[in-house]
């Protein structure tokens, strides 16, 4: 039999080039017209693109920035984050959520997430309350991440929140565009902060992020913070600040962008949807909560084989990747800070078994099953070494 695997054409991870392709026209339209008027910071294109954002999620407010790290440490800023007070964030992520803390002096508690839906478990939320307590901690607020694009259970996490007097930020770098029970994302919590890397669900080309609230107050504070701090005028700055604008380019390309987001988001969840069809059903991935739906920036699923499938894949030209091989408590810059209950035993887990398979909008349904057999044949591999 003829191995035909070196002559189909490469599958992409996440494919921008199809993308590109069909707004190709309206991007160079875009990007023109900001090159004739000139205004490259802070241009017309960015207050435009806040409001249709704000007309999407539904937020009061949304307040475009540099990046999805910058959205969080502005957000922090604005809920007035003090030097040596604690936050609770979920170890198992991206070390932004944790890093913004720690930039401003905070103290990240580590909380641990649920085994099903491997978001922030609420029953390790509290016990990162009473963590906080015991080592008498000045506990300010909780960031839950919306991993991998779905959101968090806040049905369970807020009731937490509001017991203890505490302020919820949303991290929903991976998850804008998704809907928990009727709540959209960047309507959910004080802030939802998200991010704009060209892999994200919705991408420009280059670094760019947004903080959604629906307090006037923290938006006027935000739209500050963004400036240096500044005042009514540039040289009155009436706080600390940051260089946090986003460029007038990035917003352009991201109107264009936005027009096609909503048709991703289906097509994204008809990609999910046929992995689910086409992979065994005891094969552990996230489960989607009822009456939520996910951005699905990616598709997930374990295995305690990992490293012997990714290699079958590989073989394949399948591209795969680890999302995450170390969880911030366990990672040198933060590893001295507080763990909810001394353990993250599912978090641990999830690190030595987490496996990303290729997802984008563009995901053909013949690359799919392609995808499938060879993790299927990777998986068989392992079980006939095995017996």
């Amino acid at each position: 039999m003829t191995d035909t695997t070196s002559l189909r054409r490469p599958i992409a991870f996440i494919d921008l080039v199809e993308q590109q392709k069909r707004i190709r026209p309206k991007l160079d339209a875009a990007l023109a017209r900001v090159l004739d008027h000139g205004a490259y910071i802070m241009g017309p294109e960015v207050a435009e693109l806040e409001r249709r954002l704000s007309a999407f999620c539904g937020a009061r407010h949304t307040v475009s920035c540099a990046n999805g790290t910058d959205a969080i440490v502005m957000a922090l800023m604005a809920k007035g984050l003090k030097p040596g007070e604690a936050v609770i964030v979920p170890s198992f992520t991206f070390c932004a959520t944790a890093e913004a803390v720690s930039l401003l002096g905070g103290v990240p508690i580590f909380a641990d997430v649920r085994e099903d839906t491997f978001n922030l478990d609420p029953d390790s939320l509290k016990a990162a309350v009473l963590t906080a307590r015991e080592q008498g901690l000045p506990l300010a607020g909780v960031i839950t991440v919306d991993l991998f694009g779905q959101p968090a259970d806040y049905d369970a996490i807020e009731p937490i929140v509001r017991e203890n007097g505490l302020w919820l930020i949303c991290d929903a770098a991976q998850a804008f565009g998704a809907i928990y029970r009727g709540r959209h994302v960047g309507t959910i919590g004080d802030v939802t902060t998200t991010s704009f890397f060209p892999a994200k669900p919705l991408g420009c080309y280059g670094d760019g992020g947004a903080v959604f609230t629906d307090d006037d107050e923290t938006a006027a504070v935000l739209k500050s913070l963004r400036v240096h701090g500044q005042g009514t005028d540039k040289y009155d700055n009436v706080r600390l600040g940051l260089n946090g604008r986003m460029d007038t380019l990035q917003a352009a390309i991201l109107i264009e962008k936005l027009e096609l987001f909503a048709g991703e988001l289906e097509a994204r969840a008809r990609v999910a949807d046929r992995y689910d069809a086409l992979l065994p059903s005891d094969l552990a991935r996230p489960v989607l909560l009822p009456g939520c739906t996910s951005a699905w920036a990616q598709y997930t699923l374990r295995t305690g084989s990992r490293d012997a499938v990714m290699a079958r894949l590989k073989e394949h030209g399948v591209p795969s990747a680890v999302y995450y091989a170390r969880p911030l408590h366990r990672q040198g810059a933060y590893r001295h800070y507080p763990v909810a209950g001394g353990a993250l035993p599912v978090t641990d887990r999830l690190m030595d078994t987490v496996l990303s398979l290729p997802m984008h909008p563009y995901l053909a349904e013949e690359d799919q099953r392609h995808i499938a057999d060879s993790l299927l044949s990777g998986l068989g591999a392992v079980q006939a070494a095995a017996e």
